[in-house]
């Protein structure tokens, strides 16, 4: 069977789980599950990574994350890496901790992430281990519904501003719509091929920058837009008063920031054709790994 595709770049948002191997435990007591939140809260200070939840359950973990350097393969080996060779030497044991690779779905911020960090709380209430997701003391539930002082790595605030400005009063209505979710419909619904989440404009935005294997050949361009630099600072005087800098920059800001021709022909007072013809030059000179040229018809 082919893998899920593993889809990265800049500012993606994932959900990520991993479980034991052969569905034996990860944890073997309270003790294991704080040294785990103690490696995640390295691991994700050291990959610049931003938690919005968590779940440890017995023989699985789920993580919801978002990944600023489009870096979550080398966040996910630390993390798994540190904790099982923590884990194995406590317990005095050797092996494989983890059933093969993690499990990572790619989401669609906006329309997902607080139906699937309300899922992950919820995992011990579904399991039948608590009642109540506050009686559970390994989730971000209490974190973020205001019963317990937020431990430092997790970013709650996104979460707690789409229920309003108020903190006490998002805190009441973020409890209230996670006790609404054990009545809700799955968030897996709109799932698509194993590992995208989202609505039919989200997929199509991340399809045509998959390749066979299981990667992304270039950062797409909604991503790259997250982020990127205004053209005013691509282009200072120094930069357009230099024919070679400038062209230069030109090749930046379309290959590497995802401007369009004709932006770039507006800002700079050009006309597209010289645009596009110093693009193409400026594209020959490099070698295209897929030997294909990007600006042919």
């Amino acid at each position: 069977m082919a893998r899920p595709l593993r889809i990265e770049f800049p500012g993606a948002v994932y959900h990520v789980s991993a479980r034991g191997n052969n569905r034996q435990a990860i944890f073997s007591g309270d003790s294991d599950k704080e040294l785990f939140l103690y490696i995640l809260q390295q691991t994700l200070k050291s990959h610049n990574v931003l938690c919005f939840a968590y779940c440890l359950m017995t023989n699985h973990y789920h993580l919801m994350i978002e990944t600023p350097e489009g870096n979550l393969s080398h966040f996910m080996k630390q993390l798994n890496g540190m904790y099982s060779q923590r884990y194995n030497y406590q317990n005095q044991r050797v092996g494989h901790l983890f059933q093969g690779r993690f499990k990572s779905i790619v989401v669609e911020k906006q329309t997902y992430l607080l139906e699937l960090c309300r899922y992950i709380v919820l995992n011990p209430v579904r399991a039948g281990m608590v009642a109540h997701p506050g009686k559970y003391p390994y989730s971000s539930y209490n974190d973020t519904a205001g019963a317990a002082d937020a431990a430092g790595f997790l970013s709650i605030d996104w979460l707690l501003a789409q229920f309003g400005n108020n903190r006490h009063e998002a805190q009441a209505e973020y409890r209230s719509f996670v006790q609404a979710g054990l009545e809700a419909q799955s968030p897996w619904r709109d799932l698509q091929g194993q590992c995208i989440l989202g609505d039919k404009a989200f997929v199509e935005q991340l399809t045509p920058y998959t390749a066979r294997g299981g990667e992304v050949r270039e950062v797409p361009v909604f991503a790259r837009n997250i982020n990127r630099p205004q053209l005013s600072e691509i282009f200072p005087a120094e930069i357009r008063s230099s024919k070679r800098m400038r062209n230069e920059a030109m090749y930046k800001a379309y290959a590497e920031h995802g401007y369009k021709q004709k932006e770039i022909s507006i800002f700079l007072n050009l006309h597209y054709s010289t645009v596009s013809n110093i693009l193409k030059k400026h594209q020959n000179k490099r070698p295209d790994p897929d030997g294909k040229d990007r600006f042919s018809s």
